[in-house]
């Protein structure tokens, strides 16, 4: 297994069984790369692993609760015993609270459910799989965002982001903060981290209201997975280019 690893690129791509998650690994896959799809439910993530193979792709399946540390040890293992390496991380696992949501009225178990999933359940995968991106020769990391969280179109006079978000929003923001710090660690080394907005895309986040389709909502982190060497690290895009924190 390892040998016929050795010449395609390993990707893992978290939430991946629907929505952007699964566009992502679509279009990786897409690319002649050998795509992990990881997903907590079992039978969701078979069903996308299925369809992923019918159209071509190189997938399998990985067994993921980004919010259990047991779970993402096993998948950091898995993926160690399938390939001896990752070439690419794609963060793209999230779960949303109330919208609009006021913060002087949030349930504050929607707070902790939001931050354990948006930012710690980044923090948590990123470290277990860290041991096996320095082992590629071109390590990508991608962390799914969004314009909510960037301080500066939210408090610009004509911003219409939605309206008030006391848990998503902040969650956002905080996983721009955590991108930076990792961006500043990994200085001098090889492995390029970003950030992707993936726009306003219908999904089952926002109760499918968005304007853009999960395919077009996977192209800037797909974009962002495929960078050359001498691509940016520690920023975050968009479709049109880089966005301000």
């Amino acid at each position: 297994m390892l040998a016929a690893m050795s010449e395609k690129t390993i990707a893992l791509v978290t939430g991946a069984n629907k929505g952007i998650g699964y566009e992502i690994a679509a279009g990786l896959g897409a690319l002649g790369w050998s795509v992990g799809v990881g997903a907590r439910d079992e039978r969701r993530r078979a069903e996308a692993v299925a369809k992923l193979r019918a159209a071509g792709a190189d997938a399998f399946g990985v067994p993921l609760d980004v919010t259990d540390d047991g779970s993402v040890t096993a998948a950091a293992r898995l993926i160690e015993e399938r390939a001896g390496r990752l070439d690419v991380l794609v963060n793209n696992a999230g779960v949303a609270g109330g919208w609009p949501e006021a913060p002087t009225t949030i349930d504050l178990e929607t707070v902790r459910r939001l931050v354990e999933t948006n930012v710690i359940g980044v923090i948590r995968v990123t470290n277990a799989m860290l041991p096996l991106l320095r082992h590629s020769a071109h390590p990508r990391i991608v962390n799914q965002s969004s314009h909510v969280g960037s301080l500066a179109l939210q408090t610009a006079p004509d911003a219409d982001l939605g309206g008030i978000s006391g848990a998503y929003a902040p969650t956002k923001t905080h996983l721009n903060a955590v991108t930076i710090q990792y961006a500043k660690e990994l200085s001098g080394t090889n492995i390029l981290i970003n950030n992707a907005c993936p726009g306003y895309v219908a999904t089952d986040l926002n109760g499918f209201s968005g304007t853009q389709t999960p395919e077009q909502g996977a192209a800037i982190a797909i974009r962002l997975a495929t960078l050359p060497d001498d691509g940016p690290t520690g920023q975050l895009f968009d479709d049109k280019g880089v966005v301000p924190w």
